[in-house]
């Protein structure tokens, strides 16, 4: 499925529309290059789940955990992971395996980690199209936008 925006609200009102169907376990992945709205996306899933502290990209943290929506909230930006080590010392499968929804930023960095089931997300500009337009790309959900 492709989705195209044009503008952050659009961007986030997508996320937030994935985010009020998203379900216990599942797990999406998000690539897109710096500046490209991952972090719009995902607060707008987070507000989907009914979270409404601030959520911010886990660059230095490698994760965020969020308790306070209808299910709990995995963000993990894992661009800083220098070694597939560090994710089993902070316990992925816990989080990847649970029963919250878990976002994976720069996911294409642990691949060989990802169960089959994704939800993978795509996010491009194409500054021909407008600075703030966006192609977005989903696959692994059925789904009617």
């Amino acid at each position: 499925m492709i989705i195209e925006t044009n503008s952050a609200g659009e961007t986030f009102a997508l996320g937030k529309k994935l985010g009020e169907q998203a379900l216990p376990g599942q797990i999406y992945t998000l690539v897109g290059d710096l500046g490209v709205g991952k972090t719009v996306f995902t607060q707008g899933i987070a507000a989907g789940l009914g979270i409404e502290e601030p959520i911010s990209s886990p660059t230095f943290t490698i994760i965020q955990e969020y308790e306070s929506g209808r299910l709990p909230f995995y963000h993990f930006d894992v661009y800083r992971i220098g070694d597939i080590e560090e994710m089993e010392e902070i316990g992925y499968d816990d989080y990847f395996f649970g029963e919250g929804v878990t976002m994976i930023e720069w996911a294409n960095l642990i691949e060989e980690l990802l169960p089959d089931s994704i939800i993978s997300v795509k996010i491009e500009k194409d500054l021909d199209r407008g600075f703030d337009y966006r192609r977005i790309t989903i696959e692994g959900l059925d789904l009617s936008i």
